[in-house]
Parts: C-alpha cells; structure tokens; sequence
C-alpha cells in the first residue's frame, strides 16, 4: 500500500462565510442610501439647534447650507397653502427663499417675521420638511369696517389694524365706516351693538367718534344721534324702543342727544323742508 504523503492531499476548502457577513455582502448595497439621508437629517438637525443657540447666525448658517446643498438638500418644492388676499409675488419676496437655495440656508423665524409684516398677513407658520420642501400656512386678516380720518379711507380688522388702503370702495358696501381719530380701536364694540339692533341697520350712513371717547351716529337723512360715554348698548337700546313708539328716526331732526341718562333732546332742523349735508361719505 503506498504511502500518503502531505503532498499528496488536496488543497483545503476556504471557509464558508458566516450568515451575517452573507446578509451583508447582498444588502449593502441599500445601507448606503439610508446611511447618506440619516448623515443629511443629522446635519439638519444639528444646524437647528446650533442656529437656535447661536441666535442669527447668518454665517453659519450659509456655511452649514452650502455644504449640506452638495448632499442633495436643496429647495425643490415651496407650498404657499391657501391664501386669497396675499398674491404668491407678494408671499415669495417675503419668504425669501426661491428654489434651488438650500434647504439648511435660511432662518425659519425671520421668514416668518417677514411674512407677517405683509399687510393682509395676521399670522404665518413655516416649515421646513427635509429634504427639499418649503410649506408656508397664512391666517389672513378679515375686513371688518371702513375707517375715514382726514379724508382717506382705508379698511380695518376687528382689533383695529389697518390691512389696506386700496381698493377700499370693494367693501363700502358691506362693511360699516367708522369715522375720526380713535374709531379702529373703539369700532368693534359699538358696531356688535348695533347688529344686535337690526331696526338701525339701513339707517346709520356712520359711527363718528368725537373726542376719542363716544359716539355719533350720522343717519341717512343727516340726523346725528349723540350717544353716552360707556353706555351704547343701553341707548341703542331706548333709541329702538323710541322708534317702535314715536316714529323718532323718520322726523326732520337736526340732532338726537341722548348724552343723559335721564332725558333725550331733539333739535329739529332750522328748515325742516331741507335735509342737512351730511359730513361724512361712503368711499366711491
């Protein structure tokens, strides 16, 4: 029998790979997507809360943009949401962000304040959806009278905001005007009142606040009804009451004073042939 040398024995096997190091070789290949978008999400991140420690931080900011923008975080989509007074010209040059700018590079909170400063803007909220998504969220302000100082008109909201000055007369017709310095401010109580004194609604031209402390209202026939300080509610109220009664409102009257809480004075006109010119107009 012949002898079996070393020599003689076949080459040994390579060991066969462990089940991990298998799973591995073949799914790799999908690991490096996820590990570059985790790499891009921790980089944002950590911009936010650095951008947040630093306060501006404009250089920063800039720096960490452009290098994440190399990574794919670019702008790609901006979403202005549902607007109807504000154009999207006017809402993009606020945002200032356009596509293409990087994701990281700009600060959500001045793009808000920006937006915010816009004349119909009440409020706005900006997110910032990686990898590439702008959406912007408005609440618009609501017209809520006619204001007349010196002349001019321009519309208000119910805290008494100026939200424009143009196109005014679009409104006229549905809104109410509030007339002399300190109206906005004081309008939304008074005019509450009166909507709940329907009787009145066709027949006030105006609500003019004398001495930034009460109320007149100019009817349409040129009566001016004179009302207490702090006590509109209740006089609205009477005048109602008067008119239901007496007819009040469909006389000639100059005026109607109702300052007193315990009389009421009609002044009637000097021609009661002629109706007086009112003061005050509806913006045409």
């Amino acid at each position: 029998m012949p002898r079996v040398t070393r020599k003689m024995l076949p080459p040994p096997l390579p060991d066969r790979p462990g089940k991990w190091r298998m799973i591995w070789r073949r799914q790799r290949r999908m690991f490096r997507p996820a590990v570059l978008l985790g790499t891009m999400m921790v980089l944002g991140v950590a911009f936010v809360a650095v951008s947040h420690l630093v306060g501006n931080g404009s250089p920063l900011r800039n720096l960490i943009g452009r290098a994440t923008a190399d990574l794919g975080l670019t702008v790609k989509d901006i979403d202005f949401g549902t607007h109807a007074r504000t154009t999207d010209a006017q809402l993009a040059a606020a945002l200032g962000v356009k596509v293409g700018d990087p994701t990281l590079g700009f600060s959500v909170a001045e793009a808000r304040a920006r937006l915010e400063k816009l004349t119909w803007v009440q409020s706005a909220t900006v997110e910032r959806q990686l990898p590439g998504q702008i959406k912007v969220s408005l609440v618009e302000r609501s017209p809520f009278a006619v204001w007349q100082n010196n002349q001019k008109f321009v519309l208000i909201d119910r805290d008494g905001n100026i939200v424009a000055d143009q196109d005014v007369a679009v409104f006229a017709k549905e809104l109410p005007l509030v007339v002399g310095p300190g109206a906005p401010e004081a309008a939304a109580a008074l005019i509450a009142a009166l909507d709940a004194q329907p009787v009145l609604h066709g027949r006030v031209l105006a609500a003019v606040r004398v001495g930034e402390r009460r109320w007149n209202l100019r009817l349409t026939n040129g009566t001016d009804v004179m009302l207490p300080e702090g006590a509109e509610t209740q006089a609205l109220a009477r005048l109602v009451e008067m008119q239901n009664e007496h007819a009040l409102l469909d006389r000639p009257a100059q005026a109607v004073d109702m300052r007193l809480p315990d009389r009421l004075v009609v002044r009637p006109r000097p021609d009661p042939g002629a109706a007086s010119s009112p003061a005050v107009k509806r913006p045409t």
